[in-house]
């Protein structure tokens, strides 16, 4: 699911991009078989699910029912009124299958967007099933999934996609790809390809086929050039899940000598531990699980110990120059503070 700082506008600028080739029957015609958009969020881990506006008949009938689209949308801040959301949008925690199946089932969704396992909110994976399931309820309400590799591009070159068998339709990624410079790309399959092509008007599409300022500038594909042939190769990659995995294993064994009621959990190079005694299941468990005193202090004691922590919960993602000296420092200082904290 898209992370919590990606605003709902560009969301539905999405929905608006596959809401133009319309539905396959008429009045319509386009690149899915069901006349809606949906898509999946990650603000407190939840699925939402964005219905397109098929034609003109459906902004009248959202007008009268008082929603103002240009009032509803503030380009500024780059928010959607409570109005318009509500009007376009059905909400599921994410790994609630039953939820999905019914936001599924009234076959008016064009597509799913979603993280594969959530991180904004903390790590949360996806239960043993979860996407064979998503991707089985997809297909069956003829609704295309794609799958944003953004944040789980941590797993490794592919990112959760390759490493863990996922089969979406289109993928979406972002600056991780240029070492954090700007920057975005998307890939489909080969069908889905042939349906795009199908529906392009060339007169309004430049050469990428993309518009904007941004769009093949000169910076970011140097960055991601350098980044992926240079940078996050199979090898670093390997290396940076091996120290993932230690400082997974180090934390563990802090929680576990010292009976803490918290767990660690791991995604390819990134780990994080939290309060609870089990890990959280979905967005609203993980974020139910923070505590903003404890959090504020183990930054600052890692901090001053010369261990900086992500800015938001105590996560931690491993690089290529990453060494064992360097996770073992911080395994150490965590059973420094645990033992502070509980003497």
């Amino acid at each position: 699911m898209l992370a919590t700082r990606y605003p709902i506008f560009a969301v539905l600028v999405l929905a608006a991009a596959l809401a133009g080739c319309g539905a396959p029957t008429p009045p319509t015609r386009g690149l899915t078989t069901q006349p809606g958009v949906a898509e999946a969020l990650a603000t407190v881990g939840r699925v939402v699910v964005t219905l397109r506006f098929d034609d003109r008949r459906q902004l009248d009938a959202l007008a009268r029912a008082g929603v103002d689209l240009f009032e509803d949308v503030d380009l500024a801040n780059h928010t959607v009124g409570a109005a318009l959301t509500a009007e376009t949008t059905r909400v599921v925690e994410f790994n609630d299958l039953e939820a999905l199946a019914e936001a599924l089932g009234h076959e008016d969704v064009a597509c799913v967007l979603a993280e594969p396992a959530l991180t904004n909110i903390g790590i949360v994976l996806p239960e043993p099933g979860y996407h064979d399931e998503l991707r089985r309820l997809t297909r069956e309400t003829g609704t295309l999934l794609i799958i944003d590799e953004t944040h789980t591009f941590c797993c490794g070159p592919g990112g959760y996609t390759r490493a863990h068998g996922l089969d979406p339709d289109l993928m979406t990624i972002g600056k991780p790809i240029a070492g954090g410079v700007p920057t975005g790309a998307y890939g489909m399959t080969d069908a889905m390809a042939a349906r795009v092509l199908a529906q392009t008007i060339w007169e309004a599409a430049d050469v990428g086929g993309v518009g904007g300022t941004l769009a093949g500038n000169a910076l970011s594909l140097a960055a991601a050039r350098a980044t992926l042939s240079e940078v996050l190769t199979e090898e670093a990659f390997a290396r940076m899940i091996a120290m993932g995995e230690r400082f997974e294993s180090g934390v563990q064994a802090v929680i576990d000598d010292n009976a803490l009621a918290w767990t660690v959990t791991r995604l390819g190079c990134r780990a994080e531990y939290m309060l609870g005694a089990q890990r959280p299941r979905d967005g609203a468990e993980a974020a139910a699980a923070f505590d903003t005193e404890l959090d504020a202090l183990l930054h600052l004691y890692m901090l001053n110990r010369g261990i900086l922590m992500t800015p938001f919960h105590m996560m931690a993602l491993m690089c290529p120059t990453t060494s064992e000296s360097d996770v073992d420092s911080h395994t150490a200082a965590l059973g420094e503070v645990v033992a502070a904290l509980t003497a």
